[in-house]
């Protein structure tokens, strides 16, 4: 595996390492609030997204050699994290950008994924893929300068929806409620609902162990895990509801229904109740994204006020 031990970047004062602890996973929370604060609403990704991202590491690798921080002095200026699949993500802030740490992050992945395939073909075969918004310019220049190009496969649209318009209540087929997950008893069943609708995806693979792991994150909030539910208690839909503080704005994501529950305005009473609760919490607006063939997901999201405001589009290494 890749060496803990301190790298020198281009810049004396920056150093890199490998994740240690929960202290780094609050500074790259402060971080991306940061770095949107100073930009816009599409160049850094939401909180939100940085933990579900961090679970699946953490469910199916580890942290402590999948994901790289770059700091100046104290201060953590950039994180990169190797996924499965393999994905490549990298995050910097405004200040570092364009400094370096985009080429030596992604010659820690390359490095990396080196090892990897050697020791293990079959799950590290795949070549490198990675996200970027359609109008981050410099960095799809970077990319196709270093071998990437567009696939189209799993582009996504970007919808934003305003918390100060009004937001309708729930309704519901009779005998069904909208509530938070359960304190206990639910971690299962929740973890068994996240596995059905997304197979054979990654987190296909999460049990109720792994989804409890979650809950325990900083930035997880119980309240903002909201469930559709039968009249037997069985979870029928669900969305994970994550809160920016610093910059108001709320995050969905993922937002599912189990097969047998879709086209009943279950998932809808979720996102509604999700806004509510958001919007409890001083959030004034709301994100989320799906892919750009998913078209019902789409007509969904517009259905309870979602607009599409940006793209983000996939890149896969050519060799």
């Amino acid at each position: 595996m890749m060496s803990t031990k301190a790298h020198s970047t281009n810049s004396k004062s920056l150093t890199s390492r490998l994740y240690k602890s929960e202290h780094d996973l609050l500074d790259m929370q402060a971080m991306l609030m940061e770095g949107r604060s100073r930009t816009n609403d599409w160049h850094y990704a939401h909180i939100g997204e940085l933990l579900w991202n961090f679970f699946l590491v953490d469910c199916h690798l580890n942290p402590q050699e999948y994901i790289r921080l770059w700091h100046d002095q104290d201060q953590l200026t950039a994180y990169a994290i190797l996924g499965e699949d393999p994905s490549f993500e990298c995050q910097i802030l405004p200040d570092h950008e364009w400094s370096g740490i985009e080429t030596e992050a992604l010659a820690w992945v390359e490095t990396y994924l080196v090892e990897l395939r050697r020791s293990d073909p079959k799950q590290w075969s795949g070549k490198l893929a990675t996200m970027v918004r359609q109008d981050e310019v410099k960095s799809l220049a970077f990319l196709e300068q270093h071998g990437f190009g567009f696939i189209g496969e799993f582009a996504e649209v970007n919808m934003l929806r305003s918390l100060e318009e009004p937001i309708p209540e729930p309704t519901l087929p009779a005998g069904f409620k909208v509530r938070e997950v359960a304190e206990k008893g639910e971690t299962s069943f929740r973890a068994d609902a996240e596995r059905e609708v997304w197979q054979p995806w990654s987190c296909s693979k999460i049990d109720g162990k792994d989804y409890a792991r979650l809950m325990q994150y900083p930035g997880y909030d119980r309240a903002l895990d909201i469930v559709t539910v039968t009249a037997n208690g069985s979870i029928a839909a669900y969305v994970n509801c994550w809160t920016d503080p610093i910059n108001r704005i709320g995050d969905f994501g993922p937002v599912g229904a189990l097969p047998a529950y879709r086209r009943q305005g279950l998932t809808r009473a979720a996102l509604l109740e999700g806004m509510h609760r958001l919007k409890a919490r001083g959030m004034n607006r709301v994100c989320v994204s799906t892919g750009v063939a998913n078209t019902a997901a789409q007509k969904l999201y517009e259905s309870v006020g979602f607009k599409v405001v940006n793209r983000t589009l996939d890149y896969r290494k050519s060799r």
